[in-house]
C-alpha cells in the first residue's frame, strides 16, 4: 500500500507544483542539451582529427641500382619494423601511371626514360601515426640498405599533435565547467521545488513518517523531471543534427552523425542528475527540526 501511495505521490507532485516543475524540466532540459551537443563537438572533432592522422603515410623511394632480390628483402625489413602496419610495393611503371593519374600528362611524353623511382607505401599503426614516433621510424627506415629517401607528412603531424594538445585541455575545461554547472543549477532548481512543499514535508514529519517514506515521492518526481528532461534534449539534438546535415556536403555529414545509444545515454544522465539533485534538497528539509 506504501509502495503505491509513494509513486502515486510522486506523480502527484506535477499537479500541485506545476510551474516550479516546469522550471526544473526546462533547466534539465536546457544543461543537457549543452552538455549533449558539447560532447557531439568534442567525439566528432576527434574522427575529423583521427582522419586526417589516417591520411599520414610514409613513402619509401629505392635506390635505382636495387634488384628484385633486394626489393624483397626491403619489403620484409620494412614490416619486421616496429610500428609498421602494412606496406604497398609500387612499382616504376605503377608510379609513371600514378603520375599520369594525378597530373593528367604521360611521363613517357615528356621525357624519353622514366625518372620515377620504385618504392614502397607504408601504412604505420594508429598508436605510431604522431609526429615522436614518426621519427623514430623514419629515421629506423632512412637506414635501410637500398633506401634512397623516406617522406611523410611531418609537418602535419606536428601541426596535428600541437593543436590535440590544445584542443584536448579546453575541451576538459569546458567539459568539467559544465558537468559543475548542469549539477548546481538543477540541484538548486529542484530545492526550489521541493522548498514549495515544506509545508506538506513537515505535515507528514508530525504524523510520524519516516524519512525514506518523505524522500520517496520527492526522489520519483526528480526522477521523472530527469526523464522529461532527457527526452526533450534528445529530441532537440536529434533535430538540430537532422537539419544540419541537409545544410552540409555529403562527406562533411559522416562527421554529423550521433549513434542511437547516444540519446539513451543523455536521458539516463537526466534521471541520475534528477534522482541526486532531488535527493541532495530533500535532505536538507527532512533534517531540519520542527519548530511549532
Amino acid at each position: 500500500m506504501a509502495f503505491f501511495y509513494t509513486i502515486k505521490e510522486g506523480f502527484s507532485g506535477f499537479k500541485r507544483a506545476r510551474l516550479s516543475s516546469i522550471i526544473t524540466i526546462f533547466t534539465m532540459t536546457i544543461s543537457l542539451l549543452l552538455l549533449g551537443l558539447f560532447a557531439i563537438i568534442y567525439t566528432n572533432a576527434n574522427q575529423i582529427i583521427q582522419s586526417f592522422r589516417d591520411k599520414v603515410e610514409m613513402e619509401v623511394f629505392l635506390s635505382v641500382e636495387v634488384d628484385s632480390a633486394q626489393t624483397e628483402q626491403i619489403e620484409q625489413t620494412l614490416l619486421n619494423t616496429p610500428g609498421v602496419a602494412s606496406v604497398i610495393y609500387i612499382s616504376k611503371d605503377e608510379a609513371a601511371k600514378i603520375f599520369k593519374k594525378e597530373f593528367g600528362e604521360d611521363i613517357h611524353s615528356v621525357l624519353d626514360f622514366n625518372p620515377l623511382p620504385a618504392s614502397f607505401k607504408v601504412r604505420l599503426l594508429p598508436e605510431y601515426k604522431n609526429s615522436d614516433s614518426a621519427k623514430i621510424i623514419h629515421a629506423a627506415l632512412s637506414n635501410i640498405a637500398g633506401v634512397d629517401d623516406v617522406m611523410y607528412r611531418k609537418t602535419l603531424l606536428e601541426i596535428l599533435d600541437r593543436r590535440v594538445k590544445i584542443f584536448i585541455g579546453a575541451s576538459a575545461a569546458i567539459g568539467v565547467t559544465l558537468l559543475i554547472a548542469t549539477i548546481f543549477l538543477v540541484s538548486n532548481t529542484i530545492r526550489l521545488t521541493i522548498y514549495a512543499k515544506r509545508k506538506m514535508i513537515t505535515t507528514m514529519k508530525l504524523v510520524g513518517a519516516t524519512r525514506q517514506f518523505i524522500r520517496m515521492p520527492f526522489l520519483i518526481e526528480g526522477m521523472l523531471h530527469g526523464l522529461l528532461g532527457g527526452l526533450l534534449s534528445a529530441g532537440f539534438i536529434w533535430s538540430i543534427i537532422y537539419v544540419t546535415q541537409h545544410f552540409i556536403s555529403t562527406e562533411l555529414s559522416e562527421f554529423f552523425t550521433v549513434e542511437l545509444y547516444f540519446y539513451g545515454i543523455l536521458i539516463i544522465i537526466g534521471i541520475l542528475l534528477g534522482l541526486l539533485g532531488s535527493s541532495w534538497s530533500v535532505k536538507r528539509f527532512i533534517s531540519e527540526k520542527i519548530v511549532l
